[in-house]
């Protein structure tokens, strides 16, 4: 008999990259991220500081920009805050229940993702209208939901539901039942658990959830036009006053400076909310 030679697999022979080497795939990682992103913002942050003092002087004292910017970063945090608890709930029931159209469900979390923000706006005014479906059983008690802020922050909840549901269910998936059944066993109450054991965990995601949702509300535009009513110093937001300034003779300085100031502070307000998530995190960690 013919004596077979066995040979162990060498580390070269065991596993590739599909992308050879680090410094390769970092270049061309970091190239599309420049080309993609940091250009485009550089250069609208160059443009605007040719501005001089001056310029920017005189387009932030200007009234409208401040109450636009008060409107879209109000109405973002109120729709974030709302999305993101009925998102967490929405996850939750997904994650932890087993019922008849749960699939459908599932999918009908992603509409707003496929869906044209123009025809969701359309849509969600008609319906909030005072001869809409809702909007006619509110008329009579002097509820209006349609050409207020109320209505803005209504199509920035079904804009920033997605995102919050997204980010909370995977984690709700990975987390399991062990340490809530653990934790009940040993004799804590269903609410103790969930304050001690079930949001510790989540709270990472809960803050990663809600900054999407904050991100993608202060730049929404086209949900939001056809149902705030685009009344000036009231409902205007500030991606619409960026557009209206720009159709104005000599209103490219003030669209400018607004686009900057909405950037500036939009990277703030996420910078802020992921640091405090790898706060939590660590903190987690260090305390398991």
């Amino acid at each position: 008999m013919s004596e077979q030679v066995l040979t162990l697999p060498t580390s070269a022979t065991r596993w590739r990259r599909p992308l050879p080497g680090l410094g390769l795939g970092l270049g061309l990682g970091l190239t599309w991220l420049g080309l993609i992103v940091l250009l485009p913002l550089a250069a609208l942050i160059l443009r605007s500081g040719g501005l001089g003092f001056a310029g920017w002087l005189r387009a932030i004292s200007d009234p409208r920009v401040i109450a636009s910017l008060k409107v879209s970063f109000g109405a973002a945090f109120v729709a974030a805050i709302v999305a993101l608890v009925f998102g967490a709930v929405i996850a939750w029931v997904l994650v932890r229940y087993r019922f008849p159209g749960r699939r459908l469900m599932d999918a009908m979390v992603d509409l707003p993702f496929a869906l044209p923000t123009a025809v969701a706006g359309i849509t969600l005014a008609a319906i909030y209208d005072q001869n809409g479906w809702v909007g006619q059983w509110l008329q009579p008690f002097g509820i209006q939901l349609v050409n207020n802020v109320t209505g803005i922050v209504i199509a920035l909840i079904f804009i920033g539901l997605p995102f919050a549901v997204r980010t909370v269910q995977p984690v709700l998936e990975t987390l399991g039942r062990e340490q809530e059944e653990a934790a009940i066993s040993l004799g804590a109450s269903r609410l103790t658990a969930l304050r001690r054991v079930i949001l510790p965990e989540l709270l990472p995601a809960l803050l990663t959830g809600f900054s999407l949702a904050f991100a993608r509300g202060l730049g929404e535009f086209g949900s939001v036009i056809f149902i705030a009513g685009n009344l000036p110093m009231k409902t205007e937001i500030a991606p619409l006053l960026i557009t209206i300034r720009l159709e104005e003779e000599g209103g490219v300085t003030a669209a400018i400076v607004l686009a900057t100031l909405l950037l500036l502070m939009s990277f703030a307000c996420l910078v802020a909310i992921n640091a405090a998530s790898t706060l939590f995190a660590h903190g987690n960690r260090r305390d398991g």
